[in-house]
């Protein structure tokens, strides 16, 4: 019986290297319109990550006792979500950033007009992609799309940034926060914990209402330990400079929580996430596992 560390290492390896190669072999098969796009698409795309949401995705369809590859496209298509808004996200408009996992970011690698059409080719092509996944019938298609654009517009992920935008340099409250942070960081992540699970025709509303609880839980989990890692982090590992946040005075959780504040934020962040989950059983030892993976992750 493989241990939670060992389990987690071979299936954050196995979902690294299929998502990988699924990427490439859609963003290489292109030879229309400019090279130079395609090029900045793959560079954003491609330039390493940690593949937490397709993990997510991947790992929800198995608490669903779902084959992976019903979430390969899915989980795709999370990650071409996450990519575009990586590179509009350090573009000089937004957080003005140099360096993104330990590279130039893509309009320093490119320059600023071709790293914000990379972005939007991006997202168009994740929703492309999810509306022709094989394997999945027409309603489980338009719901996944209706899922990911929900979680990625005005409603979600954008809508999340533009309260960070218009944040700075202000005081904001816990529960203020945590709206930002609802939007901008966890509406993605339950997006992929959600999408997973509807790779199962069969999941009722109990076990979905349970994944969005581990889901938003996890997604703000993600953000307390990004917000630590900004001010405890070292830059080499990162891949970003630290305390960049605190330099652009940005609300975070130590800022409000004060670092042990946030870190025991983060444990009881945690313990909810495990509690929300136990209907699953074994089948749920990934979701467990990636919970962990993400409040101890060190970039």
């Amino acid at each position: 019986m493989p241990t939670p560390n060992t389990r987690l290492a071979a299936f954050l390896e196995q979902c690294r290297n299929q998502i990988d190669a699924e990427l490439e072999r859609q963003l290489c098969a292109s030879g229309h319109g400019s090279e130079r796009l395609q090029q900045a698409m793959r560079y954003g795309a491609l330039g390493g990550g940690k593949r937490i949401r397709p993990a997510l995705c991947l790992a929800a369809a198995t608490a669903l006792g779902q084959p992976q590859e019903s979430a390969i496209v899915p989980a795709c298509s999370l990650e071409l979500i996450h990519a575009y808004s990586l590179i509009h996200d350090d573009l000089p408009a937004m957080d003005n950033d140099d360096l993104r996992r330990g590279r130039p970011t893509a309009h320093i690698a490119f320059d600023e007009a071709t790293a914000i059409l990379a972005g939007d080719a991006l997202q168009t092509l994740a929703f492309g992609w999810l509306a022709e996944a094989p394997g999945l019938d027409d309603q489980v298609r338009l719901a996944m799309i209706r899922e990911l654009a929900t979680a990625s517009g005005h409603q979600g992920m954008a809508g999340g940034q533009a309260i960070d935008l218009e944040s700075v340099g202000k005081q904001l409250t816990v529960e203020q926060l945590e709206n930002m942070h609802r939007h901008k960081t966890g509406a993605l992540i339950a997006a992929s914990v959600r999408m997973g699970a509807l790779t199962a025709t069969e999941v009722n509303e109990d076990q979905l209402a349970a994944l969005t609880v581990y889901s938003q839980t996890l997604g703000l989990a993600f953000q307390v330990q990004d917000d630590l890692l900004d001010i405890e982090g070292d830059t080499t590992v990162i891949g970003k400079p630290q305390g960049s946040d605190l330099a652009r005075s940005k609300p975070t959780y130590p800022s409000l929580m004060g670092a042990d504040g946030a870190r025991n934020y983060l444990s009881q962040l945690l313990e909810s996430a495990l509690a929300s989950i136990e209907m699953f059983g074994e089948e749920g030892d990934l979701l467990r596992d990636m919970a962990g993976y993400v409040v101890a992750r060190t970039h």
